[in-house]
């Protein structure tokens, strides 16, 4: 393994490791601040539903014969 590293320079290896890791850091929550639900920003905003509606009527079974 010691050997790699004098392929390499191990300063401008560990740099560019940690400058690709930042982006994609910053890339991941830029993309989770887009999304409704993971906005810590603004808020979750909640999208109307149709469900909240028809929990409230009654379910018929059908039997089976």
């Amino acid at each position: 393994m010691w050997r790699i590293w004098l392929l390499f320079d191990p300063r401008r290896a560990l740099i560019a490791l940690f400058t690709f890791l930042f982006v994609l850091a910053l890339v991941i929550h830029f993309i989770l601040l887009s999304t409704n639900k993971f906005n810590w920003l603004d808020g979750a905003q909640s999208a109307p539903t149709a469900m909240t509606q028809s929990a409230s009527q009654p379910v018929r079974v059908a039997s089976i014969e």
